[in-house]
């Protein structure tokens, strides 16, 4: 199983954001992280810092965003819709699209993601597809 360190998926973000720039051949997944990088502007100048990102840290306690750690969210979100897993995931999304717009539905599943791996951490054991569904369809309401 694939397991990136922290550095390892940060220099995935920029080598694909370098390539965009550049206007390089995207390969694979940096087509949709690139697409997913687009739709935050905010983001763009750490994206264009290259290597300085890399050691930078973020103090969630300081209300501070780790802009990988919502790009990988995205990236792991956009992946879950494409092969509709969990089971259902990919009809939600389509429901949240329709009420609320394709980037305010992508972060109702992003911050269903994010509680579900934070519930996960905190209690050791594997993420819970069934509260993530149903914090989905909560969201969906």
């Amino acid at each position: 199983m694939f397991n990136p360190t922290r550095d390892e998926v940060r220099r995935f973000f920029l080598g694909a954001w370098s390539k965009f720039r550049s206007q390089a051949p995207l390969e694979g997944l940096e087509a949709t992280a690139v697409g997913i990088m687009a739709l935050h502007p905010e983001f763009h100048p750490l994206l264009d810092a290259g290597d300085a990102a890399i050691e930078r840290d973020f103090d969630p306690e300081g209300g501070e965003l780790n802009p990988f750690l919502h790009l990988s969210l995205h990236l792991a979100i956009a992946e879950q819709v494409a092969i509709d897993q969990p089971r259902g995931i990919r009809a939600l999304h389509a429901q949240l699209q329709a009420t609320r717009g394709e980037h305010e539905a992508l972060h109702a599943l992003l911050e269903c993601l994010g509680e579900t791996v934070w519930q996960a951490q905190r209690t050791g054991s594997p993420p819970d597809e069934a509260a993530y569904l149903e914090c989905i369809r909560r969201s969906a309401g």
